[in-house]
């Protein structure tokens, strides 16, 4: 016992002592808990950051909340610098830059492969990184990556297989005006409920469904309670990772090489691991009894043309810059689109 006391002291000594060596230390709050795949691709990103730098560059991560309760008071936090490095959402950041809300309507971003060419062109995130500094002085956009595939339908009671099957249901949806949107065009009625109030809300009926994808909603344990899930895909989560632009460009120039590598690790990490968890995640949820349906083609048409007044909603009360980034997005999709296609065909010969 005296010897593993011993062990852990001198661990714990040493933790610090790498922590007072190093030169520039970023402070990292999350708001999940230690199982999420945020807090596990930190780790990822700590292991980079402080071995590539010899120690120069600590990362401390805060967990659940210990540092702040949500997405708004963290991301308040980094522009303050209060704290270096936070994630939210694509939604959440339009808080902050109004013209990003348009990465958010749906049924834009079809796949993985064309999600990932357009936010992998750094050109087109040299843009928006610039617009959200332009709004607010000091929140530099990092990546936008994967938080946790890809947005669908699931219901407790009822198989949602056309548009017409949501009126009338009562569904979970984040705060973001365009989500809320979507569930009302389509005839049902959205209901903001935070996070960690999500399983109650299911278990005792409060809401009829919630738009997530598979790993979280096994991850959180809703499938307790969900039993149908409709692929239709009407939103890709994209993941937007924030720095503190005063606390990067104190960096030297090795080192800020440092953190885009961590960057980039992170990303990898973030982009493979729904791919790599929906086998597992859609097993449990068929052992618990929950029906799986796929949309056919003409079906998911069905969604694309029922949600299209939203789009035309948009532009009607968008501004001239959210009209003009809509366009860029929109253009980066197409010519995605365009290259993967011509992929394939060669990759077919």
């Amino acid at each position: 016992m005296k010897i593993k006391k011993s062990i852990l002291i001198s661990t714990f000594l040493l933790t610090i002592g790498a922590a007072q060596a190093a030169q520039y230390k970023l402070t990292v709050p999350i708001v999940t808990n230690l199982d999420s795949y945020n807090y596990q691709s930190l780790l990822v990103f700590k292991n980079i950051a402080e071995s590539h730098s010899n120690g120069e560059i600590s990362v401390e991560i805060y967990p659940s909340g210990q540092l702040c309760g949500n997405a708004k008071e963290c991301l308040a936090g980094v522009q303050s610098g209060m704290f270096d490095y936070f994630q939210t959402t694509v939604p959440e950041l339009a808080n902050y830059w109004q013209s990003i809300e348009s990465f958010d309507l749906p049924y834009l971003l079809p796949n993985d492969r064309v999600a990932e060419c357009v936010y992998d062109n750094q050109d087109f995130i040299a843009e928006v990184r610039e617009g959200i500094l332009g709004k607010t002085q000091n929140l530099r956009l990092m990546m936008i990556s994967n938080s946790g595939g890809w947005r669908n339908f699931a219901t407790t009671k009822k198989v949602i297989q056309k548009p017409e099957d949501l009126k009338g249901l009562k569904l979970r949806t984040v705060p973001a005006a365009i989500q809320q949107e979507l569930v009302k065009t389509l005839g049902g009625a959205p209901t903001p409920i935070a996070w960690p109030e999500v399983y109650t809300a299911l278990s005792t009926g409060m809401v009829d469904g919630t738009k997530n994808g598979i790993v979280d909603i096994v991850q959180m344990k809703f499938h307790e309670s969900l039993k149908h899930i409709t692929l239709d895909g009407h939103a890709y989560m994209g993941g937007a990772w924030l720095m503190n632009n005063d606390k990067f460009n104190s960096l030297p120039d090795n080192l800020k090489k440092v953190i885009l590598d961590a960057v980039i690790a992170q990303n990898q990490y973030l982009r493979s691991y729904p791919k790599w968890q929906e086998f597992n995640a859609y097993e449990e949820f068929k052992k618990a009894g929950g029906k799986i349906y796929n949309p056919t083609t003409e079906e998911k048409e069905a969604f694309k043309k029922a949600t299209m007044p939203i789009r035309d909603n948009y532009l009607n009360k968008a501004n001239e810059d959210g009209k003009k980034w809509l366009t860029k997005f929109e253009q980066q999709i197409h010519f995605c689109e365009t290259k993967i296609s011509k992929e394939d065909q060669e990759a077919l010969k």
